[in-house]
């Protein structure tokens, strides 16, 4: 008997009967006349043709099949026949990269999809159809964007190429600042609709959360819009109550009283409608919008009592919340609020001083804001090259570097982005130089060229790029106002645009390099601040030579850290962190911070992290942990004013969970069961996800749909820098 070797080099025997059977239904797709004579005839022939052979192959037979058909003249069973084999060679293709990632996606089987972004509920349609995509994005970039030396250090660890799941559409960059005060002022166009100047605060909100959902499905990082655009607006609803008021014939006093209730109640309104709006809304990431807001009250001086009104406004509605889905208010991920300490907030005597009181009542219960010193910003001023600090914060922790507009020669800080980010594995080139300072150099050399190789790469995908491909940003304000069919490259040179060289695990690398942690202060604080001088440094070199600003960013990794952790143990042994400090881990530390589990001052922490936070332009954050500081808000105003006069950026780390099955409103506990971290009540014990509440800092921005196991190992042994106890002595 005839054997024949199928494509995955098994052995069947062969039948004539299956060369029939194709072929019929071959002539029902083909000219859908059956004809089972000139079928079995066809068979019979290739039987007799075959019969004395030892062996033969499936695409042998299936080429006789076809060159018969052509032979009798059944040319349309013949195209039919030859659609069906392609699909099926499709079908049987050993090299599919994707089919494994999708089920698990579409089964709810896969850890990784489940965790990724805590954020992001995988089960919802949405999600599903934005990961599906990403995973399509992935596969492109993997195969045919990047290089192979690229894709082999992203895939060990070395390095991290972000967003790969957004790559393959060359017209998306990573985080930007909407220039909502063009947009509002001179108007805009969403999908082919004309939207005219608003007259009021409540119109100005709703179109303004309108506009974050276009610029957000436009691109995959945070976005800031700036308070103060805003402010005008409270200003012209208040004109128009008062006229109203004035045309009944009421006296002035009584038209201004009036006017102001009917202003406040505008104002609470426009508020809500913009935080309904902000998390009903979804964006095409298959999430609410990534959004910060920012609060600085200096940023006008036209406007500062409307701008006043609205930071109030904000914080109040944040203090208590949005409802769940039982009805109890809760603490919601967006907008993060970014709240500017400055003179006129930061003492007692400070005119606005109760806005401070309420944001930190609003940190104590909420986690938000997050505080910038205006000081500290300040410090630095911005040269003719466009050096020094900045503010306007893109997402949970990216800063653009000063840019100073030729045409204006003033800063400009509004509609501008980045255009992506590429991270170093710190820990990993010390671990690969075995503790040898020579060595460790040059590896340093090799990465830090290979990020740059990386981030070029992100830059070319946008070079070329057609303001025609988002309207919004380009042509219509968000970013731009360029003519159709106008190329977006003038805006990626020159500092209008920022690309970020991302960094992670400093305190790994120090740690193993020197035997100290970076809070010493001699060879560890050292080493540590040699390192940041040397990133900036490659920053500097590549800014030079390509006219782009590249900028040194603290990258805010969420999975990531999971990752390096997992590659390192992976290349250097499972018991590397313990040989390393004696303390196993499943995740390295972000970006300068200092250990999770190393115990501290808040103070002490805030102000040693201060020396490495302004050596990180591009991006960084801050953070101390705190217990529960809702019954010492003193405690809280303390750590504002020491932010105030040592950091720039920095937030407090609350908790603020929720059990729906018992009610239970204190902090939800972390539970080591066989070696994997589960959420559970400690009044009821449920373990059940779905029906819980619980808000962490994540990595700068506030997470609420879980974390994957390393982060959750990361959350779970963060030392508590402040409780009341710690607080009052420290104050």
């Amino acid at each position: 008997m005839v054997v024949v070797i199928k494509r995955d080099c098994s052995e069947d025997t062969f039948q004539k009967e299956k060369i029939s059977k194709a072929i019929l239904k071959a002539m029902k797709n083909g000219s859908g006349i059956v004809k089972p004579k000139i079928a079995e005839d066809i068979a019979n022939e290739i039987f007799e043709e075959v019969k004395d052979k030892e062996e033969i192959s499936i695409s042998e037979i299936e080429n006789l099949v076809y060159d018969k058909l052509i032979s009798k003249k059944q040319r349309l069973t013949a195209k039919a026949y030859e659609g069906y084999r392609s699909i099926r060679e499709f079908q049987r293709d050993n090299e599919n990269t994707t089919d494994e990632q999708i089920m698990e996606l579409l089964k709810g089987e896969s850890t990784y999809w489940n965790e990724e972004n805590s954020n992001k509920n995988p089960v919802l349609a949405n999600v599903q159809r934005d990961y599906l995509a990403g995973i399509l994005s992935t596969d492109i970039t993997r195969r045919y964007l990047l290089s192979p030396e690229i894709v082999q250090a992203h895939d060990e660890g070395l390095i991290h190429f972000h967003d790969a799941d957004y790559f393959a559409q060359d017209a998306i960059h990573n985080c930007e600042l909407i220039n909502a005060e063009d947009i509002l002022q001179n108007g805009t166009v969403i999908n082919g609709v004309t939207i005219d100047k608003p007259h009021r605060i409540i119109t100005a909100s709703t179109i303004l959360t309108q506009v974050i959902t276009a610029v957000t499905s436009s691109s995959y990082g945070g976005a800031t819009i700036n308070l103060a655009h805003l402010a005008p607006f409270v200003r012209d609803s208040y004109n128009l109550l008062l006229n109203k008021y004035r045309r009944r014939n009421h006296s002035e006093a009584d038209c201004i009283k009036y006017a102001k209730e009917d202003l406040a109640k505008e104002v609470e309104d426009a508020v809500q409608t913009f935080n309904y709006q902000c998390n009903s809304m979804t964006n095409t990431n298959g999430q609410a919008p990534f959004l910060s807001v920012f609060m600085y009250l200096n940023d006008t001086e036209d406007y500062k009592e409307e701008l006043a009104m609205l930071i109030e406004e904000f914080l109040k509605q944040r203090i208590q919340g949005l409802k769940n889905e039982v009805g109890v208010y809760v603490t919601q991920a967006f907008p993060k609020l970014l709240y500017v300490l400055e003179e006129d907030n930061i003492t007692e005597d400070s005119p606005y001083w109760y806005l401070t009181e309420l944001a930190a009542k609003c940190t104590a219960k909420r986690l938000v804001p997050d505080y910038i010193s205006e000081k500290i910003m300040l410090e630095s001023k911005i040269d003719k090259n466009g050096n020094g600090n900045c503010y306007g914060c893109m997402g949970c922790r990216s800063f653009l570097t000063p840019y100073v507009d030729p045409k204006t020669n003033k800063p400009k800080y509004w509609g501008r982005f980045n255009q992506g980010v590429v991270t170093i594995n710190l820990p990993d080139v010390a671990f690969s130089s075995e503790g040898d300072f020579e060595k460790f150099w040059e590896i340093f050399e090799e990465r830090t060229e290979l990020c740059h190789k990386a981030l070029r790469c992100r830059h070319e995908r946008l070079k070329g790029t057609k303001s025609d491909v988002a309207p919004i940003l380009w042509q219509h304000g968000a970013l731009a106002r360029l003519e159709k069919g106008q190329v977006i490259d003038d805006l990626l040179y020159g500092g209008y645009s920022t690309i970020s060289l991302g960094y992670a695990g400093l305190y790994e690398c120090v740690k193993y390099m020197t035997g100290h942690s970076h809070t010493d202060g001699s060879d560890g604080e050292e080493f540590g601040l040699k390192v940041m001088e040397a990133l900036n440094g490659k920053c500097n070199q590549w800014k030079l030579a390509e006219n782009m600003d590249y900028s040194l960013y603290g990258t805010p990794m969420e999975s990531g850290t999971y990752k390096f952790a997992q590659s390192l143990k992976r290349r250097f042994g499972e018991d590397i962190f313990i040989k390393m400090d004696g303390e196993d881990r499943d995740y390295i530390t972000n970006s300068y911070h200092i250990a999770v589990f190393e115990e501290i001052n808040p103070f002490e922490k805030l102000a040693i992290e201060s020396k490495f936070q302004r050596l990180s332009p591009g991006g960084a954050i801050s953070y101390i942990e705190t217990a529960d500081m809702q019954k010492n808000i003193p405690a809280v105003l303390e750590v504002l004013k020491f932010i105030y006069d040592n950091i720039m950026y920095a937030e407090l780390n609350t908790k603020s969970d929720y059990c729906q099955v018992c009610g239970y409103d204190g902090e939800i506990k972390i539970v080591d069961e066989d070696n994997k971290l589960i959420w559970e009540c400690p009044n009821c014990k449920n373990r059940d996800k779905s029906k819980m509440n619980v808000a962490r800092r994540t990595c700068g921005y506030i997470g609420t749909q879980f974390w994957n196991q390393g982060r959750t190992d990361e959350i779970l042994h963060r030392y508590v820098h402040m409780d009341d106890h710690e607080a009052r002595e420290g104050v």
